[in-house]
């Protein structure tokens, strides 16, 4: 079995690790191990998930008019507003 040294840890990181795993009944050693599986298995699931995500906004603004014309719609959406009784302001 491999092991994994760590060096330079923030006093307050190791204090939380060591509060967490008398919690858990754990050494610090098996709550380190745990936190890293946990934060791999759930990381790989959120980042197949978050790129289906992505590749599926691909196209979803498809807009036929030039970046100067959709910049000044941004930029007078902001200035006209009439959300706060404020007129001429630069976001609402």
């Amino acid at each position: 079995m491999a092991t994994l040294q760590v060096r330079d840890m923030d006093d307050r990181l190791y204090d939380f690790l060591k509060t967490s795993a008398k919690m858990k009944n754990r050494s610090i050693s098996q709550e380190v191990v745990t936190i890293i599986q946990k934060y791999l298995n759930s990381n790989q699931e959120k980042t197949e998930n978050a790129t289906l995500e992505f590749l599926s906004l691909t196209g979803s603004w498809i807009d036929d008019r030039k970046a100067e014309d959709i910049s000044s719609d941004i930029r007078n959406s902001r200035t006209q507003t009439s959300r706060f009784g404020v007129s001429d302001v630069l976001f609402d």
